[in-house]
């Protein structure tokens, strides 16, 4: 039995939960509203203040699903309540990051700027060498936040370029000298 997949989800007070035909569901809270399909062959189940997710069966396809609709489904409540963020660090010399209005403005070390618009549900802070991307939606803010790392990775021997706050960069030695 999937250990996560059995683990009731708690809906807290000032959210709804809504489960329309072909497992459309619905959540609302104070911070937004999300709306996704779950397989059709996950049973979602309501019932004094919590969810559960059931499988019919025991197929691997079933078995696989039935962790990952509870985990969607959790982090659909957990980003209409409190929301998801993500933090990167620039470190460089001459790498920074500017906002304007919803356009963030990226210099690092290329002939031209790096602009990229804000997606609709997400958006980005910048604090001096800090950008926190921010938003209801769990995967859209991981998805931003992976597009703007991709701009310049963190290179491994003098860590330059766009890191996550909790990412550790493996350093290499450089060379050296002749003899």
């Amino acid at each position: 039995m999937s250990r996560i997949g059995k683990m009731p989800i708690a809906v807290p007070a000032g959210v709804t939960v809504e489960v329309a035909e072909n497992n459309k569901v619905t959540v609302k809270g104070p911070k937004g509203t999300l709306e996704r399909v779950f397989p059709a062959d996950m049973k979602i189940e309501q019932e004094n203040g919590e969810i559960t997710v059931s499988r019919p069966n025991d197929l691997k396809k079933n078995r696989s699903l039935h962790g990952l609709s509870r985990t969607l489904l959790n982090n659909m409540i957990v980003g209409v309540t409190e929301g998801f963020e993500k933090k990167l660090e620039i470190n460089g010399v001459g790498y920074r990051a500017a906002k304007q209005g919803k356009k963030l403005t990226l210099n690092l070390g290329y002939s031209h700027p790096v602009e990229m618009e804000d997606p609709e549900g997400v958006e980005t802070v910048v604090e001096g060498n800090i950008i926190t991307v921010k938003g209801i939606d769990k995967e859209k803010v991981g998805q931003l936040a992976a597009v703007i790392r991709d701009k310049r990775r963190p290179e491994p021997y003098k860590g330059k370029g766009i890191k996550y706050a909790d990412e550790t960069i493996r350093r290499k030695v450089g060379k050296t000298g002749k003899k």
